[in-house]
């Protein structure tokens, strides 16, 4: 089944069953950062053991493949960004496509190599991979440090697209982060599974008797924040 006509693909509806099954993506009322009350929340934290990362990894790496995406190295913006982008790049060099992989401090080292970046030269096109992309500070201060090595932030890579406005100041923006991202910054955007993609499963026969009160609740939600 579609919403509004939006086809989810195969790897988007394994993702969303995927997030349900290890309790990374739970149904309820939870606050957003900003402020709002969210019928569902999406915690990356909780992929918290081997297998469940690996398979994450090969989410991501699915997405990338499938979306076309050109890129040179990959940045994993701390702190989530920096196993999620470790295990990209180990799931990409394990089907024959290695990149090298960096990422950041949040504070500079004095001592040993020094600076607040590890890992290989930031050059040519960066793929920044995130979990999700609330305001897209996190990609701002991303793209100022590969800027500032003299490389080209060309694209991220998340989990989720929630779809949703941004906040700038307090106050609720028509577009959301990742359209200011692609629109505005000029990067392309690759997520794993979009909010239209949990309301496709939502509607699916195999999720409508347990689920079919949560799809209402975050229909309602998409109908007062969704972005436009």
């Amino acid at each position: 089944m579609a919403v509004d006509g939006v086809e989810s693909s195969a790897v988007a509806q394994d993702f969303v069953q995927f997030a349900l099954d290890s309790g990374v993506l739970r149904f309820g009322e939870f606050k957003t950062k900003a402020g709002r009350l969210s019928p569902y929340f999406f915690n990356s934290g909780l992929f918290d053991d081997g297998a469940k990362i690996a398979r994450l990894a090969g989410f991501y790496a699915d997405r990338l493949i499938e979306s076309g995406v050109e890129f040179d190295m990959i940045f994993g913006p701390a702190y989530k960004g920096i196993p999620l982008g470790a295990t990209v790049a180990a799931e990409l060099a394990r089907r024959g496509r290695n990149y090298p992989f960096a990422y950041n401090r949040k504070e500079a080292k004095a001592h040993g190599e020094g600076g607040n970046l590890v890992g290989a030269p930031l050059k040519g096109r960066v793929l920044i991979v995130d979990d999700v992309m609330s305001a897209g500070t996190a990609v701002r201060e991303s793209i100022a440090a590969i800027e500032a090595a003299g490389a080209t932030p060309h694209a991220v890579s998340i989990a989720l697209d929630r779809q949703e406005k941004a906040t700038e100041n307090g106050v609720d923006v028509d577009h959301s982060a990742v359209q200011y991202v692609r629109n505005q910054l000029g990067l392309q955007v690759v997520a794993i599974a979009t909010l239209d993609d949990l309301l496709n499963y939502l509607s699916g026969n195999a999720a409508a008797d347990l689920l079919g009160a949560h799809r209402e609740r975050v229909l309602a939600y998409r109908a007062r924040y969704g972005a436009i």
